[in-house]
């Protein structure tokens, strides 16, 4: 993973030495809440229902071992002993004291992390696929791209007050794992007959209250233009973008006012202008930034002796066959596994990770996969090198900690946002609802039967949890005072980027596990054999979903 040189930390000092005197000037009374709001937030600090909310960057979700004892340290001495992993790769802490903010700002930058950028309207976190570098599907690493872009916009002078914020993903496999179709901009990464690199470029996509499919403007950019040519996409979208309404203000509504072509037409003239700028990248900066994300060490094992010893063991122990059925996946060096560390318990907030569970990580990455960690677009926790011979005794460790729920992929994998327990912005509470629907659905073998299914939840229109492209989305409403629940179907994220369609009238939350149980048997009872529920509901479309639902709710 990319380490700090002597220019990163004289950077990231500098700036929580400047937050530290902004912080005391507000607390001071000598700046103004509107004058103390853009410092706040280009620093990740938002002020939520209860208390401040501080959101710490992880640049394409990669962590290791010395920084997540750290985050348990900032948990246990600032917050309340926990931290939430974001939709977008992100930590986030829900208790910090407005006073310690700059401490613990000052605290992430000895171990080389900072919340620059995590908030406000600028270049957010550079998110991307959490099984990078170790994917069997994988055409390019995106990690050093993404390194690129991050370093490259980090507090960029011309893109700090954007119209309203702007995310970008990078995917480089066959499949995608990084929700590029949902992105202001995603980037595919692609690579032509002659061995060419390049990126396939997507601009406008986007969830919120209104939810857009990205639009494809460019199939091949060469990859030393990647720089130019998204300089030359944020300058038509900062000229052109509105500022007069925030609900109006993303590039998606620009995009889609202007017309794909026509946009894309504005960026290849802009393109054309400054394409041969300093931002050209050369073949030495591709080369520094691949430097940083080189191969571990791997140990030459005999896959099929190794595959033979974990099946045996999985023969022996249905609860160990189980998770490595949904929580392992196959890797690209033979003898090694990515496991999938579940944060999605019942009882549990998806997501959250107490201080003591952060050091176990830590220990458990040092001892099985090279000190790293990533954090997942769905709430989870990857070890990306473990050797499959030590699948065994890892999976006893993780039972011990709580990371062993065999549902990675399942309903109860659900993406689940703080909602109203949190956030100042929900109009309902979402984890009450992911509890309770993870209780009503214990049964691990009706859980696997179903196949795969994405359950997204989220407790306002900004759509935090992504509801709009999860197979069934769940949205808090308010009604009258009342939290109320709509229900979606037939999003998804990945190649086949489809948006949900409401269902029809809302629903109390005590329902809501009864409704979603009544959506599956519509799918169970319809799906022919080998079907997941994502192609059932495309076969059979939305109105047997409807019609069983409504006739015996209301």
């Amino acid at each position: 993973m990319y380490v700090y040189d002597e220019h990163d930390h004289k950077i990231v000092k500098e700036r929580v030495q400047q937050f530290q005197r902004q912080t005391e000037r507000y607390l001071a009374g000598q700046l103004k809440e509107e004058e103390f709001l853009p410092l706040r937030l280009q620093n990740g600090l938002y002020v939520q229902r209860l208390a401040p909310m501080l959101r710490i960057a992880v640049p394409y979700g990669m962590l290791n071992a010395v920084q997540l004892r750290r985050l348990a340290h900032i948990c246990r001495h600032y917050d309340k002993g926990y931290c939430h992993v974001t939709t977008r790769q992100n930590i986030q802490l829900n208790w910090p004291q407005l006073e310690e903010v700059p401490d613990i700002l000052s605290e992430l930058e000895e171990v080389e992390m900072h919340a620059i950028q995590t908030s406000g309207n600028c270049i957010r976190n550079v998110t991307s696929d959490q099984f990078a570098g170790v994917a069997k599907d994988e055409i390019i690493d995106p990690r050093p791209y993404c390194e690129i872009i991050r370093q490259w916009s980090t507090l960029h002078p011309e893109f700090a007050f954007l119209p309203r914020k702007f995310k970008i993903a990078v995917s480089g496999t066959v499949g995608d794992r990084a929700a590029i179709h949902f992105h202001d901009i995603g980037l595919q990464l692609v690579k032509k007959d002659n061995g060419a690199t390049g990126f396939k470029v997507l601009v406008g996509g986007g969830l919120g209250r209104t939810p857009v499919i990205g639009s494809v403007i460019r199939e091949f950019l060469p990859e030393k233009d990647i720089l130019t040519y998204l300089e030359a996409i944020l300058r038509i979208y900062n000229l052109n973008g509105r500022r007069d309404n925030k609900y109006k203000a993303r590039i998606k509504i620009l995009v889609k006012s202007m017309g794909a072509e026509a946009f894309a037409s504005k960026v290849e003239e802009e393109w054309e202008r400054i394409r041969d700028t300093q931002t050209l990248l050369t073949d030495k900066e591709i080369k520094r930034a691949k430097s940083f994300f080189t191969e571990p060490e791997y140990s030459q094992l005999v896959e099929e002796a190794d595959a033979a010893l974990v099946k045996s063991q999985a023969e022996k122990d249905k609860a160990f066959s189980r998770w490595l059925e949904r929580n392992v996946k196959d890797h690209r060096v033979a003898g090694y596994r990515i496991v999938t560390l579940s944060l999605k318990a019942t009882g549990v907030a998806p997501g959250d990770l107490t201080d003591v569970q952060l050091e176990a990580i830590a220990e458990l990455c040092e001892r099985y996969s090279f000190g790293e960690v990533r954090t997942t677009h769905q709430q989870n926790i990857v070890l990306a090198d473990v050797k499959a011979n030590e699948l065994f005794a890892l999976w006893q460790s993780l039972c011990e900690f709580g990371f062993a729920t065999p549902n990675i992929g399942t309903l109860t994998d659900l993406i689940c946002c703080p909602g109203g327990d949190f956030c100042s912005l929900a109009n309902a509470k979402s984890i009450p609802v992911a509890e309770a629907i993870q209780r009503d659905f214990e049964d691990i073998d009706y859980i696997y039967d179903l196949g795969n299914l994405e359950l997204n939840i989220s407790g306002c229109m900004n759509a935090c949890g992504h509801h709009h492209i999860g197979h069934i989305g769940i949205l808090g409403v308010d009604k009258k005072g009342e939290e109320f629940y709509q229900v979606q179907l037939g999003g998804s994220q990945g190649n086949d980027a489809s948006l949900g369609k409401v269902l029809g009238p809302s629903f109390s939350r005590e329902e809501m596990p009864e409704i979603v149980r009544k959506i599956l048997k519509i799918y169970t009872d319809k799906r022919i054999e080998g079907e997941e529920f994502i192609d059932t509901y495309r076969r059979i479309g939305i109105q047997p979903f409807k019609e069983y639902v409504y006739a015996k709710a209301h």
